[in-house]
């Protein structure tokens, strides 16, 4: 592999204009894409085969007049202060609104309060119902538009008016200004390393054009497959930390070369083939771990799998081809201040620099209590790991929202008229068996139900003209995350009527037999992302101990990860500093996510710090040596890029979208303990514990697994004299005491 990136890197400095163009040709052609057929996000995030799934598709088919009705926008309404909503003055604006509503075409009927009869107690709160001729997806922006500003007339009148319904009335908008602040953090760090305004926006500038042909690509898929705009966002998460963490990688091994003596072209070439080799393998091994969130055969986890591999393999791309003829192009400018007089910035960078002393006083800290320092990376990650074990999953609804928000004030205004459970109604399916019906026990199943634990009331019963079937809505005490909600559906499902059989749906219940589904696909998918872990990096490596060594850092940090989110999260501990407005169960999907995505990043780290350490000790054959040497080397590159990860992925963290934010958290976290507790403390440490028989391989194994030279050894061997820089010697290399 390292030969093949060798001879590419060459390739892209003899057309590093030409690369250098191709790239941001691609980003305007598919800028143009976009605006040519512009986008459709599909927020559907069911999953088929599931009970509540098996129902609504049954519903469609035998009583599709309630199966296929078409979306709904509700106008929620509260008087203002001292009045009802039934004063004549307030009552008029209302039926303004409504007849401004009814102009559109699109809408089939419009239910007033009056007609509805949805008054809370004290007659301050209720809405009215806009039913439309089409499916709630396919709800036209226009329409949408025509009823906000039909809105505008009782807002105007200082009647608060918020909307909500299965429409998406708060369309997703891409916020970018927290995702700036991650970026310049990353920016900072980066100056902070090379002590270089331009070296420091080169990753930035490269992984941007990546990133935006990557997002700008599932933007345009959206108008050919289902695309949520969750995947989006992981997407950009990822997309845009690996793609400056892999230039940084090569742009880093660049200079190391460069000091030694090459010229500038031939020190791009030796870090395309060397760190880009790791490169390509840590980043194929993110890709791969993504598309594996294919293998629960859950739609939506899928696709967000699909995009942000897109993502992650155009940062390898852009990696390998324009960030070499970038560094080409502009030459000295980019290489270490050898042999000319240092600026007034690396002068000062140099002072608080994360390799040099700094990375030479830890690697001595290591090399001395190695026992000392491994045991108390395990038991901080274990003791943080302890809140996993009681964890819940659970999908955020409009509740998690800022109380600022347009979703937050609607759901909060529903709540306090009609209680929690009224965001968490059950659509409860009777059908009668072969030959029977159900209207003669209707009354009986509706007592029977209201009598039931947990239910607060019946909101609707809609029995089917042929008698078979009815469909029975209610609200349940609780709320839609509620462990006695889930009792409830259990107990609705698992009642037994003689001639009839009950079925349960609504968002509520798809939510819950998500997470249910998603549970049950944990295990298997862990296991297998960690197999797949152990044997690459046999093949890497080719040791037994320290891929084993890796693969159970990673479970570490990975239980601390979840175990951390839990506490924070659904424990509620100190989630208003991290920006959370509420507490409650941990994301349905995010332990998959955050398995498939940290085993790849932990990948990283461990390749970019591993692979130093056996380029080491194939040299000397000194196993402590080769310890330190890999920390000393690429423990400053390795904490860089971990910082880098952590403050773009705190830069969505700070996003308002509750599925985004808790994603940022978890990625930020289980980032910060992978990189600096188990890759810079536990890693070494256990290395330089286990000696020698770190690097053991049975013959019978090294004779079966390929050699593909993550290190670029071939390169360095067959190189002839390097060719060094007119007038000035290879600088000395400092070493560790050992």
């Amino acid at each position: 592999m390292a030969k093949y990136l060798y001879k590419l890197g060459q390739w892209s400095m003899n057309h590093a204009k030409a690369v250098i163009a191709a790239a941001l040709i691609l980003l305007l052609v598919m800028g143009g894409l976009v605006l040519g057929y512009g986008f459709e996000f599909d927020e559907d995030l069911s999953i088929p085969g599931t009970s509540s799934q098996d129902t609504i598709e049954m519903m469609k088919e035998e009583f599709p007049e309630v199966g296929n009705a078409g979306g709904q926008i509700l106008l929620v309404h509260k008087a203002p202060e001292g009045k009802t909503l039934m004063d004549p003055d307030v009552a008029e604006k209302l039926n303004e609104v409504v007849q401004r509503v009814q102009e559109d075409k699109a809408v089939e009927a419009v239910y007033t309060p009056d007609m509805l009869m949805n008054y809370n107690k004290d007659q301050t709160i209720a809405y009215s119902m806009v039913m439309y001729d089409t499916v709630a997806a396919e709800v036209s922006e226009k329409s949408i538009a025509h009823v906000k500003e039909a809105a505008q007339i009782t807002e105007d009148a200082g009647i608060q008016t918020e909307l909500s319904g299965d429409v998406e009335v708060h369309p997703f908008k891409m916020e970018m200004a927290t995702e700036v602040l991650g970026v310049l953090a990353a920016f900072l760090i980066l100056f902070f390393t090379f002590g270089s305004l331009l070296v420091a926006g080169m990753p930035i500038i490269t992984a941007g054009v990546g990133l935006g042909i990557g997002l700008l690509g599932v933007v345009f898929a959206t108008n050919f497959t289902s695309i949520s705009t969750v995947c989006l966002s992981l997407a950009a998460m990822l997309g845009l930390a690996v793609g400056i963490d892999y230039a940084l990688f090569i742009l880093s091994r660049f200079r190391q070369e460069h000091e030694k003596g090459y010229s500038i072209k031939q020190a791009v070439a030796i870090a395309n083939g060397t760190a880009g080799s790791a490169v390509v393998f840590a980043g194929l091994t993110v890709v791969i771990a993504l598309l594996g969130l294919s293998v629960p055969q859950i739609p939506f986890l899928s696709m967000m799998g699909y995009t942000a591999a897109v993502g992650v393999f155009l940062a390898i791309v852009i990696a390998v081809t324009v960030v070499p003829a970038v560094i080409y192009l502009f030459g000295d400018k980019m290489a270490p201040p050898a042999g000319r007089k240092k600026t007034v910035s690396e002068r000062f960078t140099d002072r608080i620099k994360l390799s040099g002393k700094l990375m030479n006083g830890w690697a001595r800290l290591v090399g001395k209590f190695p026992l000392v320092v491994a045991l108390a990376g395990m038991v901080i990650l274990g003791v943080i790991s302890i809140p996993f074990f009681h964890m819940e999953l659970g999908l955020p609804d409009d509740g998690f929202y800022g109380e600022d928000t347009d979703e937050r004030q609607a759901y909060d205004l529903l709540k306090e008229a009609y209680g929690e459970g009224y965001h968490a109604s059950l659509v409860v399916v009777a059908k009668a068996e072969e030959g029977g019906e159900v209207l003669s026990q209707l009354e009986t199943l509706q007592a029977d139900i209201t009598a039931m634990d947990h239910v607060a009331y019946i909101s609707n019963v809609i029995p089917k003209e042929t008698g078979d079937m009815a469909v029975i809505t209610l609200n349940p005490v609780t709320g839609p995350n509620d462990a006695e909600t889930k009792e409830l559906v259990n107990e609705l499902r698992g009642a037994d009527y003689e001639g009839m059989d009950l079925f349960v749906t609504g968002l509520t219940a798809v939510n819950i037999d998500t997470s249910d589904k998603l549970a049950d696909a944990l295990p298997v998918f862990a296991a297998l992302i960690i197999g797949l872990a152990f044997v690459l990096l046999v093949v890497v490596f080719r040791s037994i101990l320290v891929p084993l060594k890796a693969v159970l850092g990673f479970v570490l940090s990975l239980g601390a990860t979840l175990g951390f989110v839990t506490w924070v999260i659904q424990d509620g501990n100190f989630y208003e500093l991290f920006g959370f407005s509420t507490s409650g169960p941990v994301l349905n999907f995010l332990p998959i996510i955050v398995v498939g995505i940290l085993f790849g990043l932990a990948m990283d780290y461990e390749m970019f710090l591993v692979s130093r350490m056996r380029e080491e000790f194939t040299h000397s054959g000194d196993a402590r040596k080769a310890v330190l040497a890999g920390l000393r080397d690429s423990g400053g590159v390795v904490t860089a890029a971990g910082l880098i990860m952590i403050a773009v992925f705190t830069g969505f963290m700070m996003a308002p979208d509750p599925m985004v934010k808790v994603m940022g958290l978890a990625l930020a976290f289980g980032v910060l303990f992978d990189a600096f507790i188990v890759r810079m403390m536990i890693v070494p440490a256990v290395m330089l514990l286990m000696g020698k028989a770190a690097w053991y391989m049975p013959k019978w194994l090294d004779r079966i697994v390929p050699n593909i030279d993550v290190e670029g050894e071939t390169i360095m061997n067959d190189m002839e004299a390097p060719e060094r820089l007119k007038g000035k010697a290879a600088p000395n290399t400092k070493t560790v005491q050992q």
